[in-house]
C-alpha cells in the first residue's frame, strides 16, 4: 500500500524519514519551498536529510494516490481541511498524527476524521515522542488506536519499522485524550519551572494533571488502562519534563514572561480551552486544566493562578 504523510512539519517530516526505511514515502506539504531541491526541512527539522525514497510534494492528486495518509495537520486546522477534500479521501485509511480537541465541535482528530470522512478508516499515531528522535532512528513506541482491531493491525504492520515499534488499541477516546491533555499538563508544568516555582511543584502538577486526565477519561469512556500506557502516562512524562516540547516551552515562556515564537503550534493551548468546555457539559472539577486555558489567554498570571490552585479545599486525594 502506498504511503503519504500530509502536512511537512516537523514530526510530518520525521515521521516520512522513518518510515522511508520501509519503502516509498510521499510528504505533502502546502508550501514544500525549496526541500524538493534541498533535500533537507530546513525550517522545521534542520540538519536531517531527506531519503531518496521520499517524495515532496505540493500536488494534492500525488498525496491522494497514497493508500494510507498520516495526517500531521494541527487540530485545529484539521477540520476544515477534511471537509475540503473529504471526496478525494474515500475509502482510504486516514492516521491522524496530531493531539488536541477541536474548539469548535469539542472532538478528538479520529473524531473529526469519522464525522468528515465517514467512509474512511480512521485511527491515531500517538505516544511519547519528539520529530528529533524519529528523524534520527532512535528507539520509539508509540500507540496506534484503531477501533477496527483487523484493519489496525494491518496499519501496524506496514507502519512499524525497526526503530519505530507500534503497540495496537481499540481505545480511540483513551488515545485520542492522553495525547490532547498531556499538552494542557505540560504548559503548567512549564509555568512552574519558568516562574521558578521548582520542581517539587512541577511533580504535584504532573501528578494532580494526570488524576484530571483520568477524571475526564472516565466521564467520556475511555479505558484507564489506556491513559497508564504509553499515549497517556507514557507521553506525559516526556512532554512535561523536555525543553524539547513546545507546549512546555510555552508554559516556561508564560511563566518567565518572556517571549515566544508565534509561529510554533502549540496545541495545548487550544485544547485547554476546549477542555474546559467539555468540563463544564460534564460537570467536572479540572483546576489545573482550567487555570492553563486562563494563563494561555493572558487572563491570569503565574502567581494568581498558583495562589488559585493552593487556595483550593483541602481534600483527600
Amino acid at each position: 500500500m502506498k504511503i503519504a504523510v500530509a502536512g511537512a512539519g516537523a514530526f510530518g517530516t520525521g515521521l516520512a524519514i522513518a518510515l522511508a526505511a520501509n519503502g516509498p514515502v510521499i510528504l505533502w506539504a502546502r508550501t514544500p519551498g525549496d526541500m524538493q531541491q534541498s533535500r533537507e526541512n530546513t525550517s522545521r527539522l534542520p540538519g536531517h536529510m531527506l531519503p531518496d525514497t521520499i517524495t515532496v510534494t505540493g500536488d494534492l492528486d500525488t498525496l491522494m494516490a497514497a493508500d494510507i495518509i498520516l495526517l500531521a495537520i494541527p487540530t485545529q486546522k484539521l477540520g476544515a481541511w477534511l471537509k475540503t477534500h473529504a471526496d478525494a479521501l474515500r475509502g482510504k485509511y486516514l492516521v491522524a498524527c496530531c493531539k488536541g480537541i477541536d474548539q469548535g465541535t469539542l472532538r478528538g482528530p479520529v473524531a473529526l476524521i469519522e464525522t468528515c470522512v465517514p467512509d474512511a478508516t480512521a485511527a491515531m499515531l500517538t505516544g511519547p515522542s519528539f520529530a528529533t528522535d524519529i528523524a534520527a532512528h532512535l528507539p520509539t513506541a508509540l500507540t496506534l488506536a484503531c477501533a477496527d482491531e483487523t484493519k489496525g493491525a494491518s496499519l501496524q504492520g506496514v507502519l512499524s519499522t525497526p526503530t519505530l515499534r507500534l503497540y495496537l488499541s481499540t481505545d480511540v477516546i483513551g488515545a485520542e485524550l492522553g495525547g490532547a491533555l498531556k499538552n494542557v499538563i505540560a504548559i503548567a508544568c512549564g509555568v512552574c519551572m519558568g516562574a521558578g516555582f521548582g520542581e517539587s511543584a512541577r511533580a504535584a502538577v504532573i501528578t494532580r494533571g494526570f488524576a484530571e486526565i483520568r477524571r475526564i477519561g472516565a466521564s467520556l469512556g475511555a479505558d484507564p488502562e489506556t491513559l497508564t500506557g504509553l499515549s497517556g502516562f507514557g507521553d506525559l512524562a516526556l512532554t512535561c519534563t523536555s525543553d524539547a516540547s513546545r507546549n512546555y516551552r510555552f508554559g516556561q515562556s508564560i511563566g518567565a514572561q518572556s517571549d515566544f515564537d508565534p509561529t510554533t503550534t502549540v496545541e495545548g493551548a487550544a485544547t485547554a480551552i476546549s477542555v474546559t468546555n467539555l468540563a463544564k457539559q460534564h460537570d467536572l472539577d479540572l483546576p489545573i486544566c482550567s487555570v492553563v486555558a486562563a494563563l494561555s489567554d493572558g487572563s491570569m498570571t503565574p502567581d494568581v493562578a498558583l495562589a488559585t490552585l493552593l487556595s483550593r479545599p483541602l481534600r483527600k486525594e
